[in-house]
């Protein structure tokens, strides 16, 4: 897949299939559109391509620091893998922002890419305060000649896949499995391992504090959860199983918020290196116990627990 950043690097293509936006998580209800999308561009023979921005708007337009599901870099991949022809990314910036629905389609659709045909989700808006609707786009395309599909919904356990919907299933309720479910994969983060003190391996228990590379990646909520771990720096892609803690460990007292992963079967210096950890399941929320040995006896339980969560049924 190309990566273009800017209209600069874009070369027209009259058969190319377009879709817009920020595709934060590459959830099912986004693929379901990149789907439909390569289907279209593959009989007429042209392009497949996404339009997308970063950062992501709502920074820009709500003025607030967002979380998000995927980096611009992780949604790349995720398309990548999927097929997809090329993807565009445009600096969203506040004088973007204020560009009309109108000038938005004329300037960037029509004289920047070219595009064919356009494919949008059933809740797409675009241009100033999102007045965008498939009906102007629709009325748009007639003038300038391209067609518009629009993909309904995805419904997911009855309800609606949606970025929002998974920001909330992780961060306030931390359900790693309902957010896999509606992502079509588990969710991830990324970090270095880097010091921390030492207190996992007093009690028998490493464990690998990581720093997460991006501030804006989502954290699930505190707890214990399931995890698969894949040793990044290393070129190893082979999942090993671990158990992560999200919180600020009241058995020690600490108030920092940390995020560290004992790895079920390997216990090696892990200093300096980039480790993804994918969340399968939440097992319990963070509590505070009385004494270290108490603390180390449900540590045993919760790896007993993890061990038999990742082997699956």
């Amino acid at each position: 897949m190309k990566r273009l950043h800017g209209l600069g690097e874009v070369c027209k293509d009259s058969a190319s299939v377009l879709t817009v936006g920020t595709f934060d998580g590459v959830h099912l209800g986004h693929q379901a559109i990149l789907r439909y999308l390569q289907e279209r561009a593959a009989a007429l023979g042209g392009i497949s391509a996404v339009l997308s921005f970063h950062p992501h708007p709502r920074e820009i337009v709500e003025e607030t620091a967002l979380s998000l599901l995927t980096t611009i870099d992780e949604r790349a991949d995720l398309m990548s893998a999927m097929g997809l022809g090329q993807l565009i990314v445009l600096p969203f910036t506040k004088e973007f922002s204020r560009l009309s629905a109108e000038a938005f389609v004329e300037d960037v659709l029509v004289r920047g890419i070219g595009a064919r045909e356009i494919v949008i989700g059933y809740d797409h808006a675009f241009g100033r305060d999102r007045r965008g609707n498939a009906d102007l786009l629709r009325a748009l395309g007639a003038k300038h000649g391209f067609t518009v599909d629009m993909i309904p919904a995805r419904i997911v356990a009855e309800q609606t896949v949606s970025s929002r919907k998974i920001r909330q299933l992780l961060e306030e309720a931390g359900d790693a499995a309902a957010a896999a479910t509606m992502l079509g994969r588990p969710y991830s983060l990324e970090g270095k391992v880097v010091r921390g003190a030492g207190r996992g391996r007093d009690i028998g228990f490493p464990t690998a504090n990581i720093a997460v590379t991006h501030p804006r990646k989502a954290i699930p909520a505190d707890g214990v959860y399931a995890v698969r771990v894949r040793r990044r720096s290393k070129g190893q892609d082979a999942a090993l199983s671990g158990m992560m803690n999200i919180g600020v460990r009241p058995t020690f007292g600490d108030a920092k918020r940390m995020i560290e992963v004992h790895l079920l079967d390997l216990d090696e210096d892990l200093y300096g290196e980039i480790l993804r950890v994918e969340f399968v399941s939440r097992m319990r929320g963070e509590r505070r116990f009385d004494s270290k040995k108490e603390l180390a006896r449900q540590l045993s339980e919760d790896k007993a627990r993890s061990s038999r969560i990742l082997k699956g049924p």
